[in-house]
Protein backbone atom coordinates (compact mmCIF):
# COMPACT_ATOMS: atom_id res chain seq x y z
CA UNK A 1 0.00 0.00 0.00
CA UNK A 2 1.26 3.47 -0.83
CA UNK A 3 1.69 6.05 1.90
CA UNK A 4 -1.13 8.31 2.96
CA UNK A 5 -1.34 12.01 2.18
CA UNK A 6 -0.40 12.72 5.80
CA UNK A 7 2.69 10.48 5.68
CA UNK A 8 3.83 12.01 2.39
CA UNK A 9 3.24 15.52 3.71
CA UNK A 10 5.10 15.01 6.98
CA UNK A 11 8.02 13.22 5.37
CA UNK A 12 8.59 15.91 2.75
CA UNK A 13 8.18 18.72 5.28
CA UNK A 14 10.88 17.14 7.44
CA UNK A 15 13.23 16.76 4.46
CA UNK A 16 12.63 20.35 3.37
CA UNK A 17 13.13 21.64 6.90
CA UNK A 18 16.47 19.86 7.22
CA UNK A 19 17.66 21.68 4.10
CA UNK A 20 16.20 25.01 5.27
CA UNK A 21 13.79 25.08 2.35
CA UNK A 22 10.18 26.28 2.44
CA UNK A 23 8.08 23.55 4.06
CA UNK A 24 4.85 25.00 2.60
CA UNK A 25 6.03 23.61 -0.75
CA UNK A 26 4.97 20.16 0.50
CA UNK A 27 1.36 21.32 0.71
CA UNK A 28 1.51 22.97 -2.71
CA UNK A 29 2.97 19.84 -4.30
CA UNK A 30 0.35 17.54 -2.84
CA UNK A 31 -2.46 19.93 -3.75
CA UNK A 32 -1.16 19.85 -7.33
CA UNK A 33 -0.74 16.07 -7.50
CA UNK A 34 -4.08 15.21 -5.87
CA UNK A 35 -5.94 18.16 -7.44
CA UNK A 36 -7.37 18.99 -4.04
CA UNK A 37 -7.82 22.35 -2.36
CA UNK A 38 -5.94 22.95 0.91
CA UNK A 39 -9.13 22.34 2.88
CA UNK A 40 -9.87 19.08 1.04
CA UNK A 41 -6.28 17.92 1.42
CA UNK A 42 -6.42 18.44 5.20
CA UNK A 43 -9.79 16.67 5.38
CA UNK A 44 -8.41 13.67 3.51
CA UNK A 45 -5.06 13.23 5.27
CA UNK A 46 -5.68 9.51 5.90
CA UNK A 47 -6.43 8.85 2.24
CA UNK A 48 -3.70 6.84 0.51
CA UNK A 49 -2.02 8.19 -2.60
CA UNK A 50 -2.62 6.16 -5.72
CA UNK A 51 0.47 4.49 -7.17
CA UNK A 52 0.71 7.02 -10.06
CA UNK A 53 0.33 9.86 -7.54
CA UNK A 54 2.98 8.32 -5.28
CA UNK A 55 5.42 7.99 -8.16
CA UNK A 56 4.79 11.57 -9.27
CA UNK A 57 5.27 12.69 -5.66
CA UNK A 58 8.60 10.85 -5.30
CA UNK A 59 9.96 12.30 -8.53
CA UNK A 60 8.81 15.83 -7.76
CA UNK A 61 10.07 15.65 -4.16
CA UNK A 62 13.56 14.74 -5.33
CA UNK A 63 13.45 17.72 -7.69
CA UNK A 64 12.17 20.02 -4.96
CA UNK A 65 14.96 19.00 -2.59
CA UNK A 66 17.56 20.24 -5.08
CA UNK A 67 16.23 23.73 -4.32
CA UNK A 68 14.12 24.03 -7.46
CA UNK A 69 11.14 26.33 -6.80
CA UNK A 70 7.82 24.58 -6.34
CA UNK A 71 6.37 26.97 -8.94
CA UNK A 72 8.69 25.52 -11.60
CA UNK A 73 7.72 21.98 -10.67
CA UNK A 74 3.96 22.58 -10.83
CA UNK A 75 4.38 25.11 -13.66
CA UNK A 76 2.42 28.03 -12.25
CA UNK A 77 2.06 30.69 -9.58
CA UNK A 78 -1.05 32.59 -8.54
CA UNK A 79 -1.02 36.37 -8.84
CA UNK A 80 -3.89 38.70 -8.00
CA UNK A 81 -6.19 35.67 -7.78
CA UNK A 82 -5.24 34.25 -11.19
CA UNK A 83 -2.93 31.41 -12.33
CA UNK A 84 0.19 32.38 -14.28
CA UNK A 85 2.46 30.00 -16.16
CA UNK A 86 6.08 30.25 -15.00
CA UNK A 87 9.36 28.72 -16.10
CA UNK A 88 13.07 29.33 -15.68
CA UNK A 89 12.74 32.03 -18.36
CA UNK A 90 10.78 34.40 -16.11
CA UNK A 91 10.79 35.72 -12.57
CA UNK A 92 8.21 34.06 -10.34
CA UNK A 93 5.59 36.73 -9.49
CA UNK A 94 5.75 37.91 -5.88
CA UNK A 95 3.09 39.29 -3.51
CA UNK A 96 4.96 42.60 -3.36
CA UNK A 97 4.28 43.08 -7.06
CA UNK A 98 0.56 42.58 -6.43
CA UNK A 99 0.79 45.67 -4.23
CA UNK A 100 2.42 47.59 -7.08
CA UNK A 101 -0.51 46.73 -9.35
CA UNK A 102 -3.11 47.56 -6.70
CA UNK A 103 -1.58 50.97 -6.03
CA UNK A 104 -1.15 51.65 -9.75
CA UNK A 105 -4.80 50.90 -10.44
CA UNK A 106 -5.94 53.24 -7.67
CA UNK A 107 -3.65 56.05 -8.82
CA UNK A 108 -4.62 55.58 -12.47
CA UNK A 109 -8.29 56.03 -11.58
CA UNK A 110 -7.46 59.08 -9.47
CA UNK A 111 -5.44 60.72 -12.26
CA UNK A 112 -7.46 59.78 -15.33
CA UNK A 113 -10.93 58.89 -14.07
CA UNK A 114 -12.87 56.98 -16.74
CA UNK A 115 -10.70 58.20 -19.62
CA UNK A 116 -9.10 55.19 -21.40
CA UNK A 117 -5.36 55.10 -20.80
CA UNK A 118 -2.43 53.77 -22.77
CA UNK A 119 -0.27 51.72 -20.40
CA UNK A 120 3.00 49.80 -20.70
CA UNK A 121 4.66 47.22 -18.49
CA UNK A 122 8.43 47.39 -19.07
CA UNK A 123 10.30 44.12 -18.50
CA UNK A 124 7.09 42.15 -18.26
CA UNK A 125 8.53 38.66 -17.67
CA UNK A 126 5.55 36.39 -17.04
CA UNK A 127 3.19 39.20 -17.99
CA UNK A 128 1.69 39.31 -14.50
CA UNK A 129 1.62 43.11 -14.26
CA UNK A 130 0.38 43.74 -17.81
CA UNK A 131 -2.27 41.01 -17.79
CA UNK A 132 -3.57 41.97 -14.36
CA UNK A 133 -3.70 45.68 -15.18
CA UNK A 134 -5.67 44.94 -18.36
CA UNK A 135 -8.14 42.65 -16.61
CA UNK A 136 -8.67 45.05 -13.71
CA UNK A 137 -8.79 48.14 -15.96
CA UNK A 138 -10.40 46.73 -19.15
CA UNK A 139 -10.67 50.06 -20.99
CA UNK A 140 -6.87 50.47 -20.93
CA UNK A 141 -4.73 49.65 -23.96
CA UNK A 142 -1.86 47.65 -22.46
CA UNK A 143 1.54 46.84 -23.97
CA UNK A 144 4.14 44.54 -22.43
CA UNK A 145 7.82 44.75 -23.33
CA UNK A 146 10.80 42.55 -22.56
CA UNK A 147 14.33 42.03 -23.82
CA UNK A 148 13.80 38.25 -23.67
CA UNK A 149 11.91 36.43 -26.45
CA UNK A 150 11.26 33.36 -24.24
CA UNK A 151 9.80 35.64 -21.57
CA UNK A 152 7.48 37.28 -24.08
CA UNK A 153 6.26 33.86 -25.17
CA UNK A 154 5.33 33.10 -21.56
CA UNK A 155 3.62 36.51 -21.26
CA UNK A 156 1.56 35.80 -24.39
CA UNK A 157 0.55 32.39 -23.02
CA UNK A 158 -0.55 34.00 -19.76
CA UNK A 159 -2.53 36.67 -21.57
CA UNK A 160 -4.36 33.96 -23.51
CA UNK A 161 -4.80 31.76 -20.42
CA UNK A 162 -6.41 34.61 -18.49
CA UNK A 163 -8.34 36.16 -21.37
CA UNK A 164 -6.45 39.45 -21.55
CA UNK A 165 -5.88 41.29 -24.83
CA UNK A 166 -2.44 42.90 -24.64
CA UNK A 167 0.25 43.90 -27.12
CA UNK A 168 3.76 42.48 -26.66
CA UNK A 169 6.98 44.02 -27.97
CA UNK A 170 10.57 42.80 -27.91
CA UNK A 171 13.25 45.29 -26.88
CA UNK A 172 15.24 46.86 -24.07
CA UNK A 173 13.38 48.95 -21.48
CA UNK A 174 11.55 51.88 -23.14
CA UNK A 175 12.97 51.36 -26.64
CA UNK A 176 9.88 49.47 -27.93
CA UNK A 177 7.68 52.37 -26.80
CA UNK A 178 9.51 55.04 -28.80
CA UNK A 179 7.52 57.25 -31.16
CA UNK A 180 4.30 56.96 -29.14
CA UNK A 181 2.84 58.73 -26.11
CA UNK A 182 2.00 56.75 -22.97
CA UNK A 183 -0.12 57.58 -19.93
CA UNK A 184 0.96 54.85 -17.49
CA UNK A 185 4.35 53.14 -17.23
CA UNK A 186 4.81 50.27 -14.79
CA UNK A 187 7.91 48.18 -14.19
CA UNK A 188 9.46 45.69 -11.81
CA UNK A 189 13.01 45.89 -13.18
CA UNK A 190 16.04 43.96 -11.95
CA UNK A 191 17.15 45.80 -8.81
CA UNK A 192 19.34 43.48 -6.73
CA UNK A 193 23.03 44.26 -6.45
CA UNK A 194 25.33 41.45 -7.58
CA UNK A 195 27.08 41.71 -4.22
CA UNK A 196 23.87 40.60 -2.48
CA UNK A 197 23.65 37.29 -4.34
CA UNK A 198 25.71 35.42 -1.75
CA UNK A 199 23.08 35.95 0.93
CA UNK A 200 20.13 34.83 -1.19
CA UNK A 201 18.37 31.48 -1.27
CA UNK A 202 19.66 29.03 -3.85
CA UNK A 203 16.02 28.52 -4.85
CA UNK A 204 16.26 32.02 -6.34
CA UNK A 205 19.89 32.30 -7.44
CA UNK A 206 20.15 28.84 -9.04
CA UNK A 207 16.82 28.71 -10.82
CA UNK A 208 15.47 32.18 -11.62
CA UNK A 209 16.88 34.28 -14.50
CA UNK A 210 19.72 36.50 -13.30
CA UNK A 211 18.84 39.04 -15.99
CA UNK A 212 15.53 39.60 -14.18
CA UNK A 213 17.15 39.85 -10.74
CA UNK A 214 20.44 41.70 -10.80
CA UNK A 215 21.50 45.16 -11.93
CA UNK A 216 24.72 47.15 -11.83
CA UNK A 217 25.41 50.33 -9.83
CA UNK A 218 24.21 48.70 -6.62
CA UNK A 219 20.96 47.71 -8.32
CA UNK A 220 20.15 51.23 -9.55
CA UNK A 221 21.36 51.06 -13.16
CA UNK A 222 18.00 50.38 -14.79
CA UNK A 223 16.16 52.99 -12.72
CA UNK A 224 18.70 55.53 -13.91
CA UNK A 225 18.17 54.48 -17.53
CA UNK A 226 14.39 54.65 -17.14
CA UNK A 227 14.64 58.12 -15.63
CA UNK A 228 16.67 59.22 -18.69
CA UNK A 229 14.46 57.63 -21.34
CA UNK A 230 10.87 57.88 -20.09
CA UNK A 231 10.39 61.65 -20.63
CA UNK A 232 10.49 61.08 -24.39
CA UNK A 233 7.51 58.71 -24.33
CA UNK A 234 5.23 60.21 -21.67
CA UNK A 235 2.23 62.47 -22.17
CA UNK A 236 1.75 65.77 -20.28
CA UNK A 237 -0.18 63.88 -17.60
CA UNK A 238 1.29 60.52 -16.67
CA UNK A 239 1.90 57.95 -13.96
CA UNK A 240 5.09 55.95 -13.42
CA UNK A 241 5.01 53.05 -10.95
CA UNK A 242 8.13 51.06 -10.08
CA UNK A 243 8.90 48.23 -7.69
CA UNK A 244 12.12 48.83 -5.74
CA UNK A 245 14.41 47.15 -3.25
CA UNK A 246 13.51 48.11 0.30
CA UNK A 247 16.68 50.17 0.78
CA UNK A 248 16.48 51.98 -2.57
CA UNK A 249 13.60 54.37 -1.94
CA UNK A 250 15.46 57.66 -1.46
CA UNK A 251 17.91 57.01 -4.30
CA UNK A 252 15.21 56.08 -6.84
CA UNK A 253 12.96 58.92 -5.69
CA UNK A 254 15.79 61.40 -6.20
CA UNK A 255 16.46 60.08 -9.72
CA UNK A 256 12.87 60.68 -10.81
CA UNK A 257 12.45 63.93 -8.90
CA UNK A 258 15.50 65.28 -10.73
CA UNK A 259 14.06 64.19 -14.08
CA UNK A 260 10.53 65.40 -13.29
CA UNK A 261 11.03 68.35 -10.89
CA UNK A 262 7.36 69.38 -10.93
CA UNK A 263 6.05 65.84 -10.34
CA UNK A 264 4.81 64.30 -7.11
CA UNK A 265 7.24 61.44 -6.39
CA UNK A 266 6.24 59.15 -3.52
CA UNK A 267 7.93 56.25 -1.77
CA UNK A 268 5.21 53.74 -0.87
CA UNK A 269 5.62 50.99 1.71
CA UNK A 270 4.43 47.41 1.29
CA UNK A 271 2.21 45.51 3.72
CA UNK A 272 5.30 44.68 5.80
CA UNK A 273 6.19 48.34 6.24
CA UNK A 274 9.18 48.26 3.88
CA UNK A 275 9.82 50.79 1.11
CA UNK A 276 8.72 48.83 -1.96
CA UNK A 277 7.33 51.18 -4.61
CA UNK A 278 8.01 54.53 -6.23
CA UNK A 279 5.13 56.41 -7.84
CA UNK A 280 5.77 59.48 -9.95
CA UNK A 281 2.64 61.49 -10.82
CA UNK A 282 3.14 64.04 -13.59
CA UNK A 283 0.29 66.53 -13.94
Amino acid sequence: MTETIQQALRGLQEDLGRQQLDTNAAYLLLEHITQKSRASLLADLREPLTEPQAQQFRNASANLLTGRPIQHIIGEEWFYGRPFIVSEDVLIPRPETEELVLNALERTTKLFGDVPVKAADIGTGSGAIAVTFKLEHPQAAVTATDISSPALRIAMQNAEKNGASIDVRLGNLAEPLAGETWDVILSNPPYISETDAAGMSRTVTDFEPHSALFAEEGGLALYRELAWTLPAVLGPKALIGLEIGHLQGPAVRDLFQETFPAAQVDIVKDINGKDRMIFCEIV
